[in-house]
């Protein structure tokens, strides 16, 4: 039984996002890795960006600087 937990940061992740994630996750192992998706587990959790860390700064005040984590 699988279980994938997902740590993104609470920055306007969408329902359907969400649900396409759970979706492509739980795909990727069935056809992987041969699992049962009625078995397999996906956990998103949302985490504040005040609460998130990179190159010793929290996110929010990245975020404030202009700097996201969006492609280019």
């Amino acid at each position: 039984m699988p279980f994938v937990k997902i740590e993104l940061t609470r920055e306007g992740v969408t329902r359907e996002q969400k649900r396409q994630i759970i979706k492509e996750v739980t795909d990727v192992l069935t056809n992987v890795l041969n699992k049962d998706p009625h078995l397999t587990h996906i956990s998103i959790e949302e985490v504040d960006t005040d609460n998130w860390g990179y190159a010793g700064e929290q996110v929010s005040v990245l975020r404030e600087q202009g700097i996201t984590a969006n492609k280019k």
